[in-house]
């Protein structure tokens, strides 16, 4: 503590940042009884949404009862792939804040927001085979957290018209966000600390800490009682032998830099080369070493480690090519697409083996741990075997096979299969190896048994033809005609008849023809 006092002392007086929180406390209070427009606090339960959401509290607190008529929710988002030390630290936080408000009168509200089911973290690697995020595939951010605290924003708009979001932005946190509020504070700026929300409309940001620096962020919440009761110097020991000194804020927008490296991001995050704070905390702390099968599989999840896992098209079926530059040579290859069905099959296994390892081996309290839900496994589900036509149903057999029970399809109708195991591994000998031929045969299999109960079956030829599209060329020529139509459009654009020619000619002159529901309807017309 005497260190922390002695960083601030060298460019202010504990008397002077006193005097600050004062100011804050007296401004807050006089924005809060100003109107009606509700309040909307962001709190990670790291230090900085802490201490702007303990700021506020003691703010209110102080006000006569009869002043304390509009009620604040505070809103957590949980990605459900949150470091499971800090997951149960916040959802502990969030019990204490909803029993302390209570207990004191005070009209703050918590809520826990998720994604949505279709949009969860796993649902979007196993079920959809989405790579793991990277900066220009960074697919995780929005569905995670800019859209489920945007969804309780917009809903609270609608209601009330506006809305003010309280956040703990700091200039200090990075140039980029000292950049944009200077940028906000001198040309939109409403009043001290307060200004647009340039991403959603009717609302305005409140930052009151936005000009603190680390050190007085955790003087205030050392010098300062916890309201909620929680203890401020647990959060510190948690922040204690991380490498970064930041957290994970509420996300509203993509400008706000990856939390990757931070203590309060995702325990399965790729947008950073390492997870330093989980390593750290392992590192740290013996009895924390349960966490370790968490760390090997966020390294396996590494996008460069798994690419060999991807398909050769993109998820759409279609080839699509890009320069590569490999060993100072540029490559023309095909974009990795979604993973394929035997490392969907994979990951679902080893996430499933993790979270048996976590319920083995974590300490009593936190056994009860669950990496992923029973409503994602059963989304999972419902996507291999209606959007890719795994009819093998492949899913229950591996839950069953790592976790030692059935599973129990929440879904209604759920286990109701004209087709199955049996009928796929008929298929796979049928097809004797040949994947692209076993890909397409279960596709138009899957797309009949799916039009078979609709009492109009418009749209069927379309969905036959889209089949024969995406997997009717072996995987080779699928790419070298890929290669022909890109150098013929290259050839195009010079505007010259020749090398149009050239690139014409540059084809296989006797390519393997691809199937299509026309061709095979004209072949057999019964």
């Amino acid at each position: 503590m005497a260190a922390i006092q002695g960083e601030l002392l060298s460019k202010s007086t504990i008397g002077e940042f006193i005097e600050d929180v004062n100011l804050l406390t007296k401004e807050i209070q006089d924005l809060y009884c100003l109107d009606e427009i509700p309040w909307v606090i962001g709190y990670s339960g790291g230090k900085d949404s802490t201490a702007i959401l303990q700021l506020v509290w003691n703010a209110i607190a102080a006000l006569p009862p009869e002043k304390r008529t509009k009620t604040i929710s505070v809103i957590t988002t949980d990605t459900l792939v949150e470091n499971p030390i800090v997951s149960t630290w916040v959802k502990y936080s969030q019990e204490r804040i909803k029993n302390a408000a209570q207990e004191q009168g005070i009209p703050i509200k918590p809520y826990l927001l998720k994604p949505e089911l279709t949009e969860t973290f796993w649902v979007g690697l196993i079920g959809k085979g989405y790579p793991p995020p990277r900066g220009k595939f960074r697919w995780c951010t929005e569905r995670l957290k800019i859209n489920p605290s945007n969804r309780f924003i917009r809903d609270v708009i609608r209601e009330c018209g506006e809305v003010i979001l309280v956040l703990g932005t700091r200039k200090a946190e990075s140039q980029k966000r000292a950049e944009r509020m200077k940028k906000l504070e001198k040309e939109k700026r409403v009043r001290d600390h307060l200004s647009p929300n340039m991403n959603l409309p009717n609302s305005l940001v409140y930052s009151p800490i936005e000009d603190w620096q680390n050190d007085e962020v955790w003087l205030y919440l050392m010098q300062w009682d916890n309201p909620w009761g929680h203890s401020n110097k647990d959060l510190l020991t948690m922040y204690r032998g991380a490498s970064p000194d930041n957290e994970c804020p509420l996300v509203v927008d993509t400008t706000t830099p990856t939390c990757g490296s931070s203590r309060f991001g995702c325990w399965v995050c790729t947008l950073v080369s390492q997870d330093k704070s989980l390593a750290a905390m392992i590192q740290n702390d013996v009895e924390k070493e349960w966490l370790q099968p968490l760390l090997d599989l966020r390294y396996e999840l590494d996008v460069d480690k798994s690419r060999d896992r991807r398909d050769f098209r993109r998820r759409s079926g279609k080839v699509q090519l890009y320069e590569r530059n490999l060993e100072g040579e540029v490559s023309v290859e095909p974009i990795p697409g979604p993973f394929t069905k035997e490392a969907r099959d994979y990951w679902l296994k080893r996430l499933l083996k993790v979270q048996q390892e976590v319920h083995e081996n974590a300490p009593e309290e936190m056994k009860d741990i669950t990496l992923i839900t029973i409503e994602e496994l059963s989304e999972i589900r419902r996507i291999w075997l209606e959007e890719r036509h795994e009819f093998d149903d492949s899913l229950p057999k591996i839950y069953e096979e790592i976790m030692g029970e059935p599973f129990e399809d929440p879904r209604i109708g759920a286990g109701n299969h004209v087709l199955g195991g049996d009928e796929w591994q008929l298929l796979e000998e049928l097809s004797q190896g040949d994947t692209m031929y076993m890909e397409l045969m279960a596709k138009l299999i899957d797309t009949e048994r799916q039009y078979k109960t609709m009492a109009r079956r418009t749209g069927i030829y379309d969905d036959l033809e889209r089949c024969f599209e995406t997997s009717s060329r072996p995987q080779q020529d699928a790419i070298e005609n890929a290669h022909y139509e890109r150098n013929l459009k290259e050839a195009a654009k010079t505007g010259s008849v020749e090398q149009v020619k050239q690139a014409v000619e540059g084809k296989n002159p006797d390519p393997p023809q691809q199937l299509s529901w026309a061709t095979l309807k004209f072949q057999n017309p019964s």
